[in-house]
């Protein structure tokens, strides 16, 4: 059923305008695009990925983690959504999805993957989706963020992953996506990378970031910034990663380790 202004998704009714999950009601046109651009990006990532070849840096730490069944919450740029969307598949991970339009046909084709999915927004929803991103954490499930996303700025990382490691505890980890051979969307707002087939990939994962259960406003901001600070050094490392000399790179993944 439809409100003058608003689209009604299930049954469910909004807490408060802060927890409003309700989908914004959309024109016909936009509404009869979304099977048909799921279908695509979707039928795109599921010929590329199997082509591209992985090399990951920083992952120690996560697999130390996982060994204590301790779930992690991923922060990484939208501009590395399509080759981290192969990456990650089939793992469970819960994603930040906005109810807007893109969000909706993004939504199709990441649960398709075996992705999990929080509905909300910087601005619509937000909160309701850190909550639930909070229970998925408690039931053993990463979380993962598109930390610039869904409209930017680009490379200006969201407050949410700080928020949510505060609620439950669970570590921060950003990684960045480099690759040998591909094309930048410069005219996208997220300059979006699409790789090339049978390109070499680097992901480089940043060092954890642990936020207290405790910490008040001052922490939060100095959490917020160093999780800035950390996914511009491995974005700008992954995007320099094919330019290097192989000695660079050795003395980098002895640095970074496996």
């Amino acid at each position: 059923m439809e409100t003058p202004d608003i689209q009604r998704q299930g049954t469910e009714l909004p807490v408060s305008a802060h927890y409003d999950t309700r989908l914004p009601r959309l024109p016909w046109s936009r509404r009869i695009q979304i099977p048909v651009i799921a279908a695509v990006v979707y039928s795109v990532i599921r010929v590329l990925g199997p082509t591209l070849r992985f090399e990951c840096l920083g992952r120690a730490p996560i697999d130390a983690f996982w060994a204590r069944k301790q779930p992690c919450i991923w922060a990484f740029w939208h501009r590395v959504i399509l080759p981290i969307s192969w990456y990650g598949r089939n793992r469970g991970i819960v994603v930040m999805n906005t109810t807007a339009f893109d969000g909706q046909w993004t939504r199709k084709v990441i649960e398709r993957l075996g992705y999990g999915t929080a509905q909300g927004s910087s601005s619509r929803g937000g909160l309701r989706g850190l909550q639930v991103m909070a229970q998925r954490i408690r039931e053993g499930l990463d979380c993962a963020f598109t930390i610039d996303g869904p409209r930017g700025p680009r490379y200006v990382a969201k407050v949410g992953p700080v928020l949510l490691a505060r609620m439950t505890g669970a570590p921060i980890v950003v990684f960045h996506i480099g690759v040998d051979r591909g094309k930048t969307m410069e005219k996208t707002w997220d300059h979006f990378l699409l790789p090339g087939l049978f390109a070499r990939a680097v992901l480089i994962g940043g060092k954890p970031i642990l936020v207290p259960t405790d910490a008040n406003s001052d922490m939060i901001q100095a959490k917020h910034q160093e999780m800035q600070r950390e996914l511009e050094r491995v974005r700008d490392i992954a995007e320099g990663w094919f330019s290097l000399s192989e000695e660079e790179r050795n003395r980098y993944r002895a640095e970074i380790g496996r």
